[in-house]
């Protein structure tokens, strides 16, 4: 792993109000300590309630702030409900990082209305629903959405089409929320990784039948990056130096949808 900058050297999100979902491992758990560590009052949210606190647990030890929330972003009145609460904590929302997704591998032939329906919910449709809730509140204080998308959104992917949808999904509304909300003084950016050391990449469950040199076509040319890479990426994304990036997209993915 490359040697990381101190992030505590630039304070970048000094007393800004930062909401991060799926604090709870990978990289929305390293964003978290990233934007903690700069500054930021984090609102971790985490479907899995213990491993989110253990997060708000671990900010708070190394002398920062943050608090956690249990979180399905597919229940829209959820997502409603703890933007009211952030806003009611701590007075304002500067910065929501949409991190939490998941993948399913199998053929598309073999993808079952629940699959689908799971992937797309998780990964746009509550990303979606949480950014709408939040964008009121952004707005006041000129702030960023960063949303996680992929190099799956980018460059096609067997037997993860589901996927492939959700994150194109992402990159798609970013774009468009970019554009909508310019001359309101909010940002909206994306990140899309490739390979990446966390539980959604490493623990690949390829279909019966899978073709290992279509699969061979999705790994990087060089080693996966580590979660703290793709969140120093998202640190600078939300931060004032990127303020005029917008609509963007920032592919961290060692030449993956370069070729």
């Amino acid at each position: 792993m490359p040697a990381s900058p101190d992030p505590a050297a630039a304070q970048r999100f000094q007393d800004k109000v930062v909401l991060v979902t799926g604090a709870g491992a990978g990289i929305g758990r390293a964003t978290a300590l990233r934007l903690a560590a700069e500054g930021g009052i984090v609102i971790a949210a985490d479907v899995v309630a213990d491993a989110v606190e253990q997060t708000a647990t671990t900010i708070r030890k190394a002398g920062g702030r943050a608090s956690s929330a249990r979180l399905d972003v597919r229940d829209t009145a959820a997502c409603q409900a703890l933007v009211a609460q952030t806003i009611a904590d701590h007075g304002g929302l500067d910065v929501l990082c949409n991190i939490a997704g998941v993948m399913h591998w199998s053929w598309v032939t073999d993808t079952t209305e629940a699959d689908f329906d799971r992937v797309l919910d998780i990964n746009l449709r509550g990303l979606f629903f949480l950014t709408q809730a939040a964008i009121p509140h952004l707005i006041e204080r000129r702030g960023v959405v960063v949303n996680m998308a992929s190099a799956a959104g980018v460059k096609g992917q067997a037997y993860t089409a589901t996927y492939c949808i959700s994150k194109a999904g992402v990159i798609s509304f970013t774009k468009s929320l970019a554009v909508e909300y310019a001359k309101q003084g909010l940002r909206a950016v994306a990140v899309a990784p490739g390979g990446v050391n966390t539980a959604i990449a490493t623990q690949v469950q390829l279909p019966e039948g899978a073709d290992m040199q279509l699969f061979q076509k999705l790994m990087p040319l060089v080693d996966v990056a580590e979660p703290e890479e793709i969140a120093a990426a998202v640190a600078y994304l939300a931060s004032d130096e990127a303020r005029y990036v917008n609509g963007a997209t920032l592919h961290i993915d060692g030449a993956q949808t370069a070729g």
